[in-house]
């Protein structure tokens, strides 16, 4: 295999593998990226098995054929290139030459045989707009369970109708439900899947780099998703078993609410948890007549109270909640308000977006804490 490529479109393609590439692996070809060249581009393609990526760019082959290189190796190296074309031959012992200027590298690789085949992209089932995806992504997965045992809460519920999606995440003690309307023709009824943390990570990944009109196509199959970017195919094996029934924990009554800045809630939640235990991370919210106030405390340490002026004429009310479940929400709220909804101070409360002019359908549900 021998061709040419420019510097900044292989390092640009070779990033997205490093995600994907397995760093600590007992199968070695999985640290490794698979180049194919052929016609007039060149293949990229990484996978640990879970994960995988392919990707794509524009190449002068001068003869086709394939090779895998080590991908971190790779990168490290082709980043401190000048930016100029760079020349790369793969010979028959899988050795790989790298000339760009003055500059003469040789990297072991290892032959193709063993790299693992990715299965074919399906039919597609949608087409979803790719900034849509990743808003979805964003307002949820800070609330996915990092405990590995409970594998079904180890990744997002992404639901899709024919007038719109929803995805939702939940650790047990907090869920994140975001929906957005848009019309998606091809599906009939409701198609749901288990998309787990890391495919999700690298979808924002993608995604940046689309443009407003850009659209991935996703499909499925039993045991894979799909999604296709451009030039770009990211797939992933889905998560098994059954969500939990999420519905049954939206708050079906909650009479009180008040509206906050989503900065100034911020900043007074995360100066008043400094004084707060460092495992549970609890501060008191009170809602008062006219005011909300924030507050924690350490006996050995010190404690920390703010007050923020709301409309709000009702029955007092406190609240104890993790502070970090907050300040995560606050951070992935698109808007400049939040709204607090309330029932008393042994329900879960809830926070959304207030105001008007909002993107998506925001809900996100916290249980209180015993303090």
């Amino acid at each position: 295999m021998e061709f040419t490529v420019s510097k900044a479109n292989l390092v640009r393609e070779l990033s997205f593998s490093q995600g994907v590439v397995e760093k600590k692996t007992t199968i070695p070809i999985l640290s490794n990226v698979l180049i194919e060249a052929s016609g007039d581009r060149i293949t990229l393609t990484a996978t640990d098995l879970e994960l995988g990526i392919r990707c794509s760019c524009p190449a002068r082959v001068k003869k086709a054929g394939s090779g895998t290189i080590p991908a971190r190796r790779l990168l490290d190296y082709v980043r401190l290139l000048p930016d100029a074309d760079v020349d790369v031959k793969v010979g028959d012992n899988h050795w790989a030459s790298l000339t760009c200027g003055r500059s003469k590298t040789k990297i072991a690789g290892m032959s193709r045989e063993s790299f693992p085949e990715l299965p074919v992209m399906p039919e597609k089932v949608a087409e979803i707009p790719a900034k849509v995806l990743a808003g979805l992504i964003s307002r949820t997965i800070f609330a996915i369970s990092a405990e590995e045992s409970r594998f079904t809460l180890n990744g997002a519920l992404l639901q899709l109708k024919a007038e719109g999606l929803t995805m939702v995440a939940t650790d047990g003690h907090r869920l994140a439900m975001v929906e957005k309307a848009y019309e998606l023709p091809e599906i009939s009824g409701v198609y749901k899947a288990l998309l787990p943390r890391k495919a999700m990570q690298e979808l924002v990944r993608l995604a940046a780099e689309a443009g407003p009109e850009d659209k991935v196509k996703f499909s499925g199959d039993e045991n894979h998703l799909f999604f296709e970017l451009g030039e770009r195919l990211l797939l992933s094996r889905k998560l098994t078993g059954n969500f939990p029934d999420y519905e049954r924990v939206l708050p079906k009554e909650q009479p009180h609410s008040v509206s906050m800045a989503k900065d100034e809630l911020k900043g007074a939640i995360e100066r008043v948890a400094q004084f707060s235990d460092d495992r549970s991370h609890a501060i008191r919210l009170q809602v008062n007549d006219g005011e909300v106030r924030i507050h924690s405390s350490l006996s050995d340490t010190g404690e920390s109270e703010e007050s923020i002026p709301v409309e709000y004429t009702g029955p007092s009310v406190e609240i104890g909640f993790n502070a970090h479940y907050l300040t995560e929400f606050l951070k992935a709220l698109g808007e400049s308000k939040a709204g607090f909804h309330f029932k008393d101070g042994n329900s879960a409360g809830e926070l959304r977006p207030a105001g008007d002019d909002v993107e998506f359908g925001y809900r996100y549900i916290v249980m209180p804490m015993r303090i």
